[in-house]
Order: C-alpha cells, then structure tokens, then sequence
C-alpha cells in the first residue's frame, strides 16, 4: 500500500504559508503529533464613542434603590451632585473615595468633571449609584477603557438590595423573642 498523505510542510508550500510547529506527543486529538491549525484570532471590533451636542456621554447608575443620572466631559476633575460640589454632598472620605474608584482603574483622575443628579435611597447606596454611572459614561467617552473598568466590575449593576419583611417574623428572618412563661 501506498502513503499518499502529504506532510504539512508540503502543504504550507503550496499555500505560501510556514508550516505549523509540531505539537506534543501527549496531545490526544492530533493525529501524526501535529496540532490542528487554527485560524487568526481576531479582535473585537472597537465600540463607537457615545457624546451628545455638548460633547457630554451620558450614563445611567444604579444601586439598591439609588439612580444617578451622570455626565462626564473633559475639565478639571471637578465632580457636581445634585448642584453641590462632592464634598458637600458626599462629607465621608469613603464615600468619595468610592465615586473616584473608575478614575483611578483607568489613569483620568482630575481629567474630567462629573455633573450628576441622584435620587433615591441612602448615601452609601447613592455614592454607589454614581460610581456605577461614571464607570459607564466613561466608557462612553473613551471606549478603549471598557477593558480595565470592567475588569475591576465597576460595569456590573450590584444587584444587592434588602431583603423584604415576611409576616410572621419582626424582620426579614429574625424571628420575635421567644417567652418560656
């Protein structure tokens, strides 16, 4: 009988390509040792950048029962809620911390200003809302960030909320105290 397979170095001549390298002889799949060629990776495509006429990008954050609504746009690093500066509003160090996190991951602190408005919910719960908004604005406005913001998951809606109160019960599990007499 004859062989009349061909070794991949002969196919890559007539393809005009090199030959791929042979692959481990532990590879289950392969047959002769070689590894199935595989085609180029490609890349993903690049999101479009998402401003309005004032050359704003616009978001929506969420947290618990919290939504801010945030515009982000190249300035001086100053952050409006509600019409009063951060440290008005947010007066814990934490909180504020917290809304400058997306900053940090991506390098642009003090690169842009934020004007938001928030409603809803506790300061814990809000300052979470616009962390949520600025993270999905800034992605808006410079695309090429999505990877390391969402990479520290501030894209991820914390869907977290307080468990609702059940009768029968003094709150949500805790059960009412109990009487021997």
């Amino acid at each position: 009988m004859s062989d009349n397979r061909q070794s991949l170095s002969d196919l890559a001549t007539l393809t005009g390509g090199e030959a791929p390298a042979p692959a481990a002889a532990t590879d289950a799949g392969t047959e002769g040792g070689f590894a199935p060629v595989q085609a180029p990776v490609s890349t993903m495509p690049l999101r479009e950048k998402i401003i309005d006429a004032q050359g704003r990008a616009y978001a929506t954050g969420r947290r618990k029962d919290a939504v801010a609504r945030v515009w982000i746009k190249p300035g001086s690093g100053k952050i409006t809620v509600n019409g009063r500066d951060q440290e008005v509003y947010f007066a814990r160090p934490t909180l504020r911390l917290v809304i400058n996190q997306p900053f940090g991951v991506s390098d642009r602190e003090g690169q842009y200003d934020v004007i938001c408005t928030v409603a809803g919910g506790g300061l814990s719960g809000q300052a979470g809302a616009v962390k949520h908004g600025i993270a999905q604005a800034l992605t808006r406005f410079e695309p090429i960030l999505r990877a390391p913001v969402k990479a520290a998951g501030f894209l991820t809606r914390d869907s977290r909320a307080v468990e609702r109160k059940k009768y029968g019960k003094a709150k949500a599990r805790r059960s009412f105290q109990f009487s021997k007499r």
